[in-house]
C-alpha cells in the first residue's frame, strides 16, 4: 500500500502505508509492523511525536484544505 497522510480537521496527522519515521538526529523509530499512525500537531501530546488525544482538551483547532 503506499504511503497515505491525512490532516485530520481539529486533531492528528495520520499516516497509513509503508513508511519509516526517524526523530531529528536520524534515529529511527520502533514502530513494531504498526501500519498507521497519528502524529501530533497541537503540541500538548504526552507521547510526542505521537498523539494521545491531547488536542481535545486543549482547545486546538485548525481545519486543513486541500488547494488545487
Amino acid at each position: 500500500m503506499a504511503t497515505q497522510i491525512t490532516i485530520k480537521n481539529n486533531g492528528s496527522i495520520r499516516v497509513e502505508g509503508e513508511f519509516e519515521l526517524f526523530d531529528g538526529a536520524g534515529n529511527k523509530f520502533d514502530l513494531q509492523g504498526k501500519p498507521a499512525i497519528s502524529l501530533c500537531r497541537c503540541g500538548e501530546s504526552a507521547n510526542k511525536p505521537f498523539c494521545d488525544g491531547a488536542h481535545k482538551n486543549c482547545g486546538f483547532a485548525s481545519e486543513v484544505l486541500a488547494t488545487v
